[in-house]
């Protein structure tokens, strides 16, 4: 695994590459064979794929990057709604795959991530041949989907949804406790995270409250426009889609399958008895399902 205070993917190498005029994601690349990219989610770093990128990898290019404004990624201001727009974002994806030489990629994410890859698959369907969404709903859904007390649950959307200023400040405040509230929260029992992942989360995490706070913030504004314009337009996933998630929808009140099924025309979704963080709890699930995916 790498060191205490540098956990890595073992036998990945590691690159930063421009992606933007002053954005570098850092990745880990390992593997030979059709490509597959990985994207992380909150409040994690591409280390959360370290089990299933070693499995794939044995027969695909696996890569894994930070998105921009995590862990060792650059981390730009935020200058207006498009900075941490999943649309910057999944060009970002698109970018990187392209200079690292793959012009067409299956693409999966977990929760942040997932949103990232969702968009991708929208706005670039000769690029993306497999989407795989970990234990999330596209934001319109999502936001649809939150009501009373129930909501509860996000709370931290809602903070973070606030105008620059008061939650950057309020995070930053108790970083550790905020971020490390929700890796304990969510993880379905801490042996999934061991203690050295766990920190090296809170530190990129402690790093990067801003760009944090501000890739939530654009899922309240203008990635919340980009899905009611395509929902509007009838834009639907055209390649393979995987769905995996909690039954949040048994609490929350809706039909997690249905929802998604508005959205890809061709889609596999299962719900999975681990917690939030599935990569890391139950790796096995995870990484047969990608496979069946890229199968297809």
């Amino acid at each position: 695994m790498g060191s205490a205070t540098a956990p890595t993917i073992p036998g990945f190498d590691h690159v930063r590459v421009e992606v933007a005029e002053g954005v570098r994601l850092a990745t880990a690349v390992g593997g030979s064979g059709p490509p597959v990219v990985l994207l992380h989610g909150f409040p994690q770093t591409h280390l959360m794929w370290r089990h299933v990128a070693a499995d794939l990898a044995r027969d695909h290019t696996v890569i894994c990057p930070d998105l921009r404004g995590y862990g060792a990624s650059d981390k730009p201001d935020e200058t207006g709604p498009d900075t941490y727009a999943k649309r910057t974002m999944a060009q970002d994806v698109v970018t990187l795959a392209g200079h690292l030489g793959h012009e067409r990629f299956a693409l999966a994410g977990h929760d942040r991530g997932a949103l990232v890859a969702f968009r991708a698959g929208l706005d670039h369907p000769g690029t993306i041949t497999h989407l795989a969404c970990l234990d999330v709903l596209p934001t319109l859904d999502m936001w649809e989907a939150l009501h009373g007390t129930g909501a509860a649950v996000g709370f931290h959307l809602y903070l973070m949804a606030q105008p620059p200023g008061l939650p950057e400040r309020m995070i930053e405040a108790s970083a550790d406790a905020f971020f490390g509230h929700f890796i304990d929260l969510w993880a379905n029992g801490p042996e999934a995270i061991p203690d050295e992942v766990r920190a090296a989360y809170l530190r990129a995490c402690r790093d990067a409250v801003p760009s944090i706070v501000a890739d939530y913030r654009a899922s309240a504004g203008i990635d919340l426009a980009h899905d009611l314009a395509d929902r509007a337009a009838g834009h639907r996933l055209a390649m393979p889609v995987t769905v995996l998630q909690q039954d949040w929808g048994a609490a929350l009140g809706y039909d997690a399958a249905a929802l998604w099924g508005a959205w890809a025309k061709d889609l596999r979704h299962s719900t999975v008895s681990c917690g939030h963080f599935m990569a890391e709890e139950d790796p096995a699930t995870v990484t047969e399902s990608l496979r069946a995916l890229l199968a297809r």
